[in-house]
């Protein structure tokens, strides 16, 4: 499994490709402080499909699911550890 480093960095380019260049934590909102918007949201959740296997279709879209790498992180532990 990747490690939250790894979803850190898919994240801090995600920022970068944006112009936002500010310091990142694993706590700051991402989506709900408009630091993303919705189209990267949805290059987050291709991610996370394709590289965990995470079937949105099935679990459904939360936003605050994703408005954070800790989020992002546990939504991984959770849908990955039970399967």
């Amino acid at each position: 499994m990747k490690s939250k480093a790894e979803i850190h960095e898919f994240v801090q380019e995600l920022l970068t490709r944006s112009g936002d260049n500010q310091p990142l934590t694993d706590q700051d909102s991402l989506l709900l402080s408009g630091r993303l918007q919705s189209i990267d949201a949805v290059e987050i959740v291709v991610f996370l499909e394709e590289n965990f296997g995470i079937d949105f279709a099935q679990i459904g879209f939360d936003r605050d699911q994703l408005d954070s790498i800790d989020a992002i992180y546990a939504l991984i532990q959770a849908h990955v550890g039970s399967a």
